[in-house]
């Protein structure tokens, strides 16, 4: 049979790097996980113990836009941290971020459509929009402007949407109420659809992250259970959009996915009530962004840009090579240490980058953060 031209992707490499470390720990070798997004705890003990008494009902398929309570649930989230009134009806609850990004793509774009992505960027942008046949443009970015796309992109690359994210993976970096209503109007100016991806938010350190509904309405906001609320695997999302998008989403959610997981969303309803152990998990990533930023320039990699929020530390390596994913090869070979190469993120300038992950627990982190300077300090000789 003959292949669709949509699947002609390319690799998620973070997965490809997890795989090699994870035949190093079969073969008996004992490997730091410093490549993945993914927080070292799990879903919250109280969540988890609220879910089981769930577990007597049926747990069939919920409304196609999620249950109603956890829809209720997430709005006063928004007046908690933003003070946004935010209605009920305009949130949808998703299959994790990528099942909102899969949403939010079909219902705002047609067929080749230019939706711009600042690079370095999250790579699963690219794929989905190449796959659903619209075309990602690549936006370079530079350390001056912290990683994030500038207003006068929108127009000089004729956008007809633009993605957004603050915090960012995988440089960590965020944009403030400025930056963002600055985008959002250009975005307007241009008729090109704004999407911000704050899946990172409550993941911050000095400076609370701006929603980008505190700028605009016309917007699509995507966020996850996945990172603050450490429910990776449980695969639920939710996105905000325009009150009249919300008939057009849901009539795709609901051929698309019928539903986001029943079990999912009681576990996400539960957690949003787990303050004390989430915090407690983001007292854990601020040690480690304190241990990660002072071991990675101790050991000479002290070139990237402070990150603001989320749980990387995106690092310019071109003084040690030109291929990124060979000297990640051998950082995990000799020193049993697994990072990504920047080439998932921006594969025109990505070999000169690499991506270290704090997510882990700190004992991981400080060791990790030693067998890195021990493997620089050999190399150098």
């Amino acid at each position: 049979m003959k292949l669709s031209h949509r699947g002609d992707v390319d690799p998620f490499i973070v997965m490809d790097v997890m795989e090699a470390a994870r035949k190093a720990e079969a073969a008996g070798r004992h490997i730091i996980h410093m490549e993945v997004g993914q927080p070292g705890t799990g879903a919250p003990q109280l969540a988890k113990d609220k879910l089981i008494a769930d577990m007597a009902d049926p747990l069939g398929y919920t409304v196609a836009l999620g249950l109603p309570e956890l829809k209720e649930r997430i709005a006063q989230h928004y007046v908690d941290w933003y003070g946004v009134a935010v209605d009920p009806a305009r949130i949808v609850i998703t299959s994790g971020a990528s099942g909102a990004f899969l949403l939010a793509f079909s219902a705002l774009f047609d067929n080749d459509a230019r939706v711009g992505l600042g690079t370095p960027c999250y790579p699963s942008y690219r794929q989905i929009l190449r796959a659903v046949g619209l075309s990602p443009i690549d936006i370079p970015t530079t350390f001056a402007q912290r990683f994030q796309p500038l207003p006068s992109d929108v127009a000089e690359h004729d956008l007809d949407g633009l993605i957004v994210a603050s915090p960012a993976n995988p440089t960590g970096t965020m944009l403030d109420r400025d930056g963002l209503a600055a985008l959002a109007q250009a975005c307007a100016r241009q008729g090109a659809s704004l999407i911000s991806d704050e899946i990172y938010h409550g993941i911050d350190y000095d400076t609370a992250p701006v929603t980008a509904l505190q700028v605009t309405d016309d917007v699509y906001v995507v966020n996850s259970f996945s990172k603050y609320f450490s429910m990776t695997g449980w695969r639920v999302g939710w996105m905000i959009v325009p009150e009249n998008h919300v008939r057009q989403v849901e009539r795709l959610a609901q051929n698309m996915f019928i539903c986001a997981p029943h079990a999912a969303q009681r576990l996400a309803l539960h957690a949003m009530d787990c303050t004390d152990e989430l915090e407690a998990n983001k007292a854990v990533y601020k040690a480690n962004r304190d241990l990660m930023i002072a071991g990675l320039r101790a050991a000479g990699l002290g070139r990237f840009a402070p990150p603001d929020g989320a749980f990387y530390v995106y690092v310019d390596v071109s003084e040690y090579t030109d291929d990124a994913l060979a000297f990640a090869a051998e950082i995990l070979d000799k020193a049993g240490v697994a990072v990504t190469p920047g080439l998932d993120f921006d594969a025109a300038r990505g070999q000169h980058w690499l991506r270290f992950s704090y997510a882990r627990s700190t004992a991981d982190i400080t060791e990790g953060l030693a067998r890195l300077a021990q493997f620089m300090q050999d190399r150098a000789q």
